[in-house]
């Protein structure tokens, strides 16, 4: 047998091994996809809460993850609506 044969055990290995690869890459390019939309939500959140209250100081920015937990269809009108007091108490005991 020279090098370059393969026994049936070295053929399954490697299928295994691609097979793994592929899924691991596969998970890889989804959680990158995930943190895209995440680091998106996350600049409406502040682009929101700046429209709404000119900047977004240390305090407005402990809420952002708070509401980052609500769909944007939830979180938008909130930013909107609720005054930078009533967003702050509302959020503050989720930390």
């Amino acid at each position: 047998m020279t090098q370059t044969e393969l026994t049936k055990d070295d053929q399954e290995l490697i299928m295994n091994l691609t097979q793994a690869y592929e899924e691991a890459r596969a998970a890889a390019v989804q959680e990158g996809v995930e943190q895209g939309v995440q680091l998106e939500r996350r600049q409406v959140v502040e682009n929101l809460l700046k429209f709404r209250f000119g900047e977004v100081d240390e305090l407005l920015s402990r809420v952002i993850d708070s509401l980052l937990q609500l769909t944007p269809e939830e979180f938008t009108p909130l930013c909107l609506e609720l005054s930078r007091e009533d967003l702050l108490a509302r959020f503050s005991s989720h930390q």
